[in-house]
C-alpha cells in the first residue's frame, strides 16, 4: 500500500450521466457543495468534469455551468459532439467522453489513494479494475433508486464502494427554490445547514 499523506482523492464526473441521474431522482446538483463535500473527505487532488458540447446550436444551459466550474476549482474537459443519422433515419448526437476520462484516471492513479467516479456507465468497469490494480480504492456514485436503475450492474459490483446519489442529496443537492429565496432562509432549509463561521464539516 502507498505511503499516505492523508487520503488523496480525485473526483471524476461524467457530466451527462450525472445530470441524467440527478434528474431521474428529481434534484439538481450544487457543484460548490459537491466540491466542499469531497474536500472534507481528504486532500482533493483534482476534480474533473467531462461533457460534450453541441457547437452549432445554442446550448445555453451547459455553457454557464462550464464557465462557472472552470473558475471554481474544477478541471473541465470538453469536446464537440458528432452528429450522425441512425439506422431508422433519425438524427442523433454522439458525444462520448469515456476515453478522456480513462486516460486522466490512469495518469493520476499513482498520485491518489481514492478515486470517486460519478457515472453509472458499464464501460468504465475495466477502468475501475485497472485503477484498483494500482492500489487505488474506487467509489462509484450513481443510483439504483430510479426505475430503471442508472448504474450498470457490472460497474456497481467492481467498485470498492457504491454510493447511491440519493444518499448525498442533503449534502450536494441544490434547493429548487434557491434562486428566489433570501440567503438566510436558504441556509436554514437544508437538512445539514453550514453556519457561515466556525463550523467544521
Amino acid at each position: 500500500m502507498q505511503n499516505n499523506s492523508g487520503n488523496r482523492v480525485a473526483v471524476f464526473i461524467d457530466g451527462a450521466n450525472l445530470y441524467a441521474t440527478a434528474k431521474a431522482l428529481g434534484f439538481d446538483i450544487d457543484y460548490k457543495r459537491l466540491l466542499t463535500e469531497f474536500q472534507s473527505r481528504g486532500t482533493l487532488v483534482r476534480a474533473f468534469y467531462y461533457t460534450a458540447i453541441i457547437e452549432d446550436q445554442e446550448y445555453s444551459s451547459i455553457r454557464p455551468l462550464i464557465d462557472w466550474l472552470d473558475y471554481n476549482g474544477y478541471t473541465v474537459v470538453t469536446k464537440a459532439t458528432k452528429e450522425f443519422i441512425d439506422a431508422s433515419g433519425r438524427r442523433k448526437v454522439k458525444g462520448n467522453m469515456d476515453i478522456e476520462l480513462a486516460v486522466d484516471a490512469m495518469e493520476l492513479a499513482e498520485h491518489i489513494d481514492q478515486m470517486v467516479l460519478f457515472s453509472g456507465d458499464g464501460d468504465f468497469r475495466s477502468l475501475v479494475e485497472a485503477v484498483q490494480r494500482r492500489g487505488v480504492r474506487v467509489t462509484v456514485i450513481s443510483t439504483i433508486s430510479s426505475q430503471p436503475p442508472m448504474i450498470a450492474d457490472e460497474l456497481r459490483r467492481q467498485a470498492d464502494t457504491f454510493t447511491d446519489l440519493v444518499e448525498l442529496q442533503s449534502k450536494i443537492g441544490r434547493d429548487p427554490a434557491d434562486r428566489s429565496m433570501p440567503r438566510e432562509i436558504r441556509e436554514t432549509r437544508f437538512r445539514t445547514p453550514r453556519p457561515i463561521a466556525g463550523a467544521v464539516g
